[in-house]
């Protein structure tokens, strides 16, 4: 089979890009794993990629941010091969759509409205034409449109966000730290005389009013706790990095000489930080 040039082509761009897909998915020439997949087994990999975008960001490897939109990128293109194979709609319609929907959301940039708003203005604005945009859909109720497919703790963000606008919100962030408290007590409680179902339950709950005072405190709790992560492995291979100058594995050692050399990894931290 005589290659296209376009797949050959360096410079071939998003052409390039989506003959490529086409050609993974041939029924008679293509990968038989690209063949095999549809839309419920790439999604996983959708997520995954997005959080690869935002790991680069975060560690801001720039060299590698690149690749990895590129990667994003292919995901959209996979699934809209496989929507154009069903006659749902092709990778024209879902940039037409995108752009539609940006022109539609920025009438102060494109339209007659005034650029002279403040980001919070402009950020009321948003949310007012994407609520119109949800009652064209049919989607009625206060909560619907959040994603299900989102990371729990993010949906509880988003959900939280969406009743705050409609005035189901505590007035300030020492309410919810009361019903952290709260939340916390009845989880002490329950660990002794609740069944396991009842424990996760009430473990939930607590998680949802960290979501919540996240919100009043302005913080992505996604972000706040991938630097969190971070931070935790920074500081753990701190430790056993102390330990192998000892001759020693984690295993090999013991919890007090483990906490002793963690104490001693963020002193080293804050000595640094201020110097």
């Amino acid at each position: 089979m005589a290659e296209n040039p376009l797949i050959l082509d360096p410079h071939g761009g998003m052409p390039r890009l989506l003959e490529i897909m086409r050609r993974l998915r041939d029924p008679e020439n293509g990968c038989p794993w690209d063949i095999d997949q549809d839309f419920s087994t790439i999604a996983p990999y959708t997520i995954e990629e997005a959080y690869e975008v935002a790991d680069a960001i975060e560690r801001e490897a720039w060299d590698e941010l690149k690749g990895e939109l590129g990667d994003l990128l292919f995901q959209s293109v996979f699934h809209a091969q496989m929507a154009a194979e069903k006659g749902l709609f092709t990778f024209d319609e879902v940039a037409d759509t995108m752009s539609d929907k940006m022109v539609a959301r920025h009438p102060h940039v494109f339209g007659d409205e005034s650029r002279d708003k403040s980001a919070e203005q402009q950020t009321r604005d948003w949310e007012t034409i994407k609520a119109a945009e949800r009652a064209g859909k049919a989607q009625k109720g206060t909560l619907d449109g959040v994603a299900v497919g989102l990371p729990a703790l993010l949906r509880a963000f988003k959900l939280q966000k969406r009743a705050a606008r409609v005035g189901f919100d505590w007035p300030d962030a020492t309410h919810v730290l009361d019903k952290i408290t709260e939340e916390a007590h009845e989880l002490a409680e329950a660990r002794d005389s609740l069944s396991q179902d009842e424990i996760e339950d009430e473990f939930g709950d607590l998680l949802f009013v960290m979501a919540n005072l996240a919100r009043h405190m302005n913080v992505d709790p996604e972000a706040a706790l991938r630097r969190t992560n971070q931070k935790f492995i920074r500081r753990f291979e701190a430790v056993e990095a102390h330990l192998a100058a000892r001759g020693k594995r984690p295993e090999e050692s013991t919890l007090e000489e483990m906490d002793a050399l963690w104490d001693q990894v963020k002193a080293e931290e804050k000595a640094d930080s201020n110097s």
